[in-house]
């Protein structure tokens, strides 16, 4: 083995929490080299795993939208990239017809992906020399650890390993601050997903008394004032100037705590091992949460709002210390 591809086009948190996956395909082939097809608009999140020995992109989303005669042109240099080597195999772990096409495209006699039933797109099944096993019984990212491995014919071992490295910041995103920071992701992308604003404000008061200084990110304009509607009843609390993915993912890394829905940078702070709460409200934390003995925590049961206290009691399990964990496990096994 010595050259895999892996297609995994979006979205910010579906491209971070598949990164594990290069781990897996590393340790199983050592010295393989390990290649990642993604949107021009993620490709700096695959860029910052070590592991990943190049990444290939393209402005697939802008096209779709603009349709220019620039993107048309970067698109085609890409497919030339794309096929400069040769590939062992390629594995899809998207399965929609961009994903499908990129894989198509690619030069392998071996490209794997989903069975008809687990792809996103059914039509992409035609770009594939053969399938995945059925999607496993567990959440979305083990499985996809597992469907590689499956391709691969290696078993996954071990807890998920990112390998992520962050270009260093011109100037530390909280230099001079002497409180540790909480950012809270009250923004989503779906008005469903989101968790009530006067939510957010009563927990921003609450890590404001016990010590936090709460910093509020925004994307768009309405997320802006969103966010000023919150920091208006948080003690302390900073609205954040309109930041890069990359300057967002340096903010994260200097924080103390992250809490936010069920969004790509709550994924990638649990990537960067930052203690975590994901709030979920119309999504299933079963299928898409996170979860890390101390430090990350899924909240909600993907159908309802959950209560602030819920919330509260899931940032004092992460704040919690492994003697105090034990305590807290044998009370309430009692």
């Amino acid at each position: 083995m010595k050259r895999v591809l892996i297609v995994k086009v979006t979205s910010l948190g579906d491209i971070v929490q598949a990164l594990p996956v290069v781990a897996d395909i590393k340790r199983a082939f050592p010295g393989v080299q390990v290649d990642w097809a993604a949107d021009e608009a993620f490709a700096e999140v695959a860029q910052w795993c070590e592991g990943i020995d190049r990444v290939l992109f393209a402005p697939l989303r802008r096209f779709k939208k603009a349709r220019s005669w620039a993107d048309f042109k970067a698109i085609a240099v890409s497919i030339a990239a794309l096929r400069a080597h040769r590939y062992d195999f390629i594995i899809d772990i998207h399965g929609v017809y961009k994903s499908a096409i990129i894989a198509f495209l690619a030069r392998s006699s071996r490209r794997i992906g989903y069975q008809s039933q687990d792809l996103g797109e059914r039509g992409a099944a035609f770009a594939y020399t053969g399938r995945f096993g059925p999607r496993p019984e567990c959440n979305a990212w083990h499985g996809m650890r597992i469907s590689a491995g499956e391709a691969l014919g290696y078993e996954v071992q071990g807890p998920a390993v990112y390998d992520l490295k962050l270009p260093e910041p011109a100037k530390p995103p909280f230099a001079g601050e002497r409180a540790p920071v909480a950012a809270l992701f009250h923004a989503t992308s779906k008005d469903d997903k989101k968790w009530p604003l006067s939510h957010w404000a009563v927990v921003g008061a609450e890590l404001a008394q016990r010590g936090f200084r709460v910093v509020l990110p925004w994307g768009s304009e309405g997320e802006r004032r969103e966010a000023e509607q919150i920091a208006a009843q948080v003690p302390g609390a900073r609205i954040l100037p309109k930041m890069s993915v990359t300057e967002i993912a340096q903010m994260i890394d200097a924080c103390a705590l992250v809490l936010g829905t069920d969004t790509g940078f709550v994924h990638l702070a649990h990537a960067l091992q930052k203690r975590t709460v994901m709030v979920f409200v119309a999504t299933s934390p079963a299928h898409c949460g996170v979860d890390a003995p101390f430090r990350s925590i899924s909240v909600g049961d993907g159908f309802s709002v959950p209560p602030i206290s819920d919330v509260l009691d899931a940032i004092d399990y992460v704040h919690m210390e492994p003697q105090a964990l034990a305590v807290h496990q044998g009370s309430a096994a009692a």
